[in-house]
């Protein structure tokens, strides 16, 4: 007679169905962080040829309405209304160099030769104020681990500026390097030329060269890339807007408040501002100190320039940023700074505390179509 038990009871059996899923479930984290590893490296190694094709890809998504414009009103065939958006934007830059530029530029040379007196008033005023605290920071800073340690911190600091920024050091380090970087500046417009020829959604043609997927899989791939791209023009579209008009804004209120630098200050802290919060926070580090200890400054010129910071933000906060962008991102303030770092030094550089919004916003996006597709999860 045949012996009908089981080889496993039915706790063992659930035991080893959640053993079977939990493995997979690793084995798949593991492959996706090394795809994800892979492309990192790949866009770190080949950055001076991505970078370009980047900036002239999300400015072509910026600029294609505005072309569109030009062909339906005007009645001209696209490429002549390429050229005419080309022959707008010179006349417009032109007028800005003549007009902005030589004083921006004259106060940001001027900034930068005050920066030794600025840290010399710095000392003076530690001195008067803080004299006990220096003595013990002298002190302190005599000892020889001290030093070890601050030496330490120093060449950290070298190596992440090298990471933020390894376009411009390779650039600086020969002329060939210099070279490379002006030729990948100077293509920028002849691929944005390319890429504003065609009227097309770039999504549109996508479906056909995905015929090797099943029809969901593929309506789902379809849908990310899009809802990407559309993230990725809202996002640039609304930090430009944003940050001119920040920039105006402190560039205004700086130079009512008397403070040294504020034209060239405040345009500079608003276009740096198209990382998240990364104009707020080096602004904050250079114009208060600027404003107390400047010629004539003090703690009411802080108070000032604080008050200014502070109506600014409130501005961009409570206003700008839910007319002009609403809720396109949905990312909570602290997880656009974490992903900012993230993103910075995950594609070793610029280019991924750029684009760490859009990535971010994308990655929320695609687990919430799975969590809602493949898990059951009712909509967010």
């Amino acid at each position: 007679m045949a012996d009908d038990t089981p080889l496993l009871t039915s706790g063992q059996r659930r035991l080893v169905g959640f053993a079977l899923s939990f493995a997979a479930l690793v084995a798949i984290a593991i492959l996706a962080w090394l795809i994800f590893l892979g492309l990192a490296r790949f866009i770190g190694k080949f950055s001076d040829v991505i970078w370009p094709l980047a900036v002239a890809g999300i400015v072509a998504l910026l600029l294609r309405p505005a072309v569109s414009v030009f062909e339906r009103r005007l009645g001209i065939r696209r490429s002549m209304g390429v050229v005419l958006l080309y022959g707008l934007f010179l006349l417009v830059g032109a007028g800005f160099v003549f007009s902005l530029v030589p004083a921006i530029v004259s106060q940001i040379l001027d900034f930068a030769a005050y920066l030794p007196s600025l840290w010399q008033r710095t000392l003076q005023w530690g001195d008067q104020n803080f004299p006990d605290w220096l003595a013990v920071a002298r002190r302190y800073l005599d000892n020889p681990s001290v030093h070890a340690l601050a030496d330490s911190l120093a060449q950290q600091a070298r190596d992440l500026a090298s990471q933020l920024t390894p376009s411009l050091r390779t650039a600086g380090e020969s002329i060939f390097g210099l070279a490379g970087f002006v030729a990948s500046v100077a293509i920028i417009p002849v691929y944005l030329f390319f890429f504003l020829l065609t009227d097309e959604h770039p999504a549109a043609r996508l479906p056909g060269q995905l015929t090797f997927l099943p029809p969901d899989y593929r309506d789902d791939v379809v849908f990310l890339v899009r809802e990407f791209l559309d993230i990725l023009v809202a996002f640039f579209r609304g930090q430009l807007l944003i940050g001119l008009i920040m920039g105006v804004l402190l560039a205004v209120g700086f130079s009512l408040a008397g403070l040294k630098f504020g034209l060239a200050l405040g345009l500079v802290i608003g276009f740096l501002n198209i990382v998240p919060y990364l104009g707020t926070m080096l602004g904050l580090g250079v114009a208060l100190p600027l404003a107390l200890f400047q010629p004539g400054g003090g703690w009411g010129l802080l108070a000032l320039c604080l008050g200014v910071f502070i109506a600014v933000q409130a501005t961009e906060g409570w206003l700008l940023t839910p007319r002009i962008m609403g809720r396109r991102t949905g990312l909570h303030p602290v997880v656009i700074i974490i992903a900012v770092f993230f993103w910075g030094h995950a594609l070793s550089g610029i280019l991924g505390m750029v684009l760490a919004v859009p990535l971010t916003a994308f990655f929320v996006t695609t687990w919430r179509l799975v969590k809602r597709k493949y898990f059951g999860a009712p909509a967010a």
